[in-house]
């Protein structure tokens, strides 16, 4: 089992890190589909690489205008009783700030202590701070019993950003600049937990969450989060009891949220150019604040608080399944669809590489392995076969 994640065929996915990233950094999606590079001033076309380099040249330089950059954390032996630095700012919910990190590191040591004792084995912690106020605790469980990796990720974020930049890292369009005058950069503070835990077992599902809270020093505030479930092989009990645990933590905050997270997760996590989805979805939701920001924090901690529950059970369940050699490269092919997404679509990457996130964080939800094949193609009537059909058509899971 140790031994086919070592394989040719378990390929390590550190040069496509390194292409994809630094293409993901500044490349526009017409570059990366193939279209022509803009011809210059005497309108000769300039190479790719050449454009790659302008684009990614101007996100660092993007980066220094924001006050944070990849290497402007500073790690220290034990993480401070807040991140929160103390504001004096007009509009500033400080409370909710504090209150939202207090949660958020709750649930990230009851969510690593039930992962290590499934596990046996324990986290590695990595705990940073910034001069300009912020930091985060990262920790990573690798080459587990149960867990090929496990990450569970706290950030604390004080930068500025763009306005055109702040609009693309929000889902509906709505104006986060409000109070700063067009062109003016707009500062942010953001606090999230993001976790991805990939099981060894290729009969055990991947789980991904996040819940983050965000503030501009305008006043304009909002929540986002979610969770979700990338299984390889299709069990639909199990399926069925994931989706059914955030149904009905949503019908306890309000009976329409289900509905409409769920087609959210499904429309959000769709990658585009596969023409399926990278998995089989569970809530997602962004740029809420049509209520009390009180209502929508509860709503927020019950979610993690059903990280555990939701999805550990299902991991206790398969870890110990048999499994081929074949399932095996299924799985790893299935992973391939997950660094797919991640580097190409998922607006938390994009976001903490053009603010200078520290990048052992943002990449953290990525797999120690992964597999593409050619033109591949399950055969017809199979297991593969079976689970890819889910991909291709979101179904309904939950009662």
């Amino acid at each position: 089992q140790r031994r086919a994640l070592a394989s040719p065929a378990g390929s390590t996915i550190a040069s496509l890190l390194l292409m994809l990233s630094f293409a993901v950094l500044g490349a526009s999606t017409a570059l990366l589909a193939g279209a022509s590079a803009p011809a210059g001033a005497n309108g000769v076309v300039r190479p790719r690489a050449a454009v790659l380099l302008a684009e990614a040249a101007a996100t660092t330089d993007e980066q220094k205008a924001s006050g944070i950059s990849w290497d402007s954390h500073q790690y220290v032996d034990q993480a401070p009783e807040s991140l929160i630095r103390d504001d004096d700012l007009q509009g500033a919910n400080q409370d909710m700030r504090r209150r939202f990190e207090e949660n958020c590191r709750r649930a990230q040591n009851a969510i690593c202590k039930a992962v290590s004792e499934l596990d046996g084995a324990e986290f590695r912690e990595d705990v940073w701070t910034r001069p300009g106020g912020g930091g985060g605790i990262s920790r990573v469980l690798c080459n587990g019993n149960v867990f090929e990796k496990a990450g569970c990720s706290l950030s604390v974020v004080y930068g500025s950003m763009p306005q055109d930049a702040l609009q693309s890292a929000t889902s509906r369009g709505a104006d986060r600049a409000k109070g700063y005058a067009p062109g003016e950069r707009v500062p942010f503070f953001a606090c999230g937990l993001s976790s991805v835990m990939h099981p060894r077992n290729p009969m055990a599902p991947t789980m991904h969450f996040n819940y983050r809270y965000f503030e501009t020093d305008g006043g304009v505030w909002w929540f986002g989060g979610g969770s979700d479930i990338t299984p390889a092989y299709l069990f639909e009990e199990d399926i069925a009891h994931f989706h059914q645990t955030y149904k009905d933590v949503c019908d306890t905050h309000d009976p329409e949220y289900y509905a409409r997270f769920k087609k959210w997760a499904d429309e959000y996590f769709t990658i585009k150019h596969r023409g399926e989805t990278r998995g089989l979805g569970g809530i997602f939701f962004d740029d809420q604040n049509d209520r009390d920001p009180e209502a929508i924090f509860a709503f927020s901690k019950e979610c993690l608080d059903s990280v555990v529950p939701a999805y550990l059970p299902l991991v206790a369940k398969h870890k110990d399944d048999s499994f081929t050699q074949q399932q095996k490269e299924w799985q790893l092919m299935r992973r391939g669809r997950y660094v797919e997404f991640n580097l190409v679509y998922d607006r938390g990457t994009v976001f903490g590489l053009k603010t200078g996130g520290r990048i052992e964080s943002i990449l953290m939800s990525l797999p120690e392995t992964a597999r593409w094949e050619y033109s591949h193609e399950p055969a017809a009537g199979s297991p593969e076969a079976e689970i890819m059909d889910a991909f291709k058509t979101p179904r309904e899971w939950a009662k």
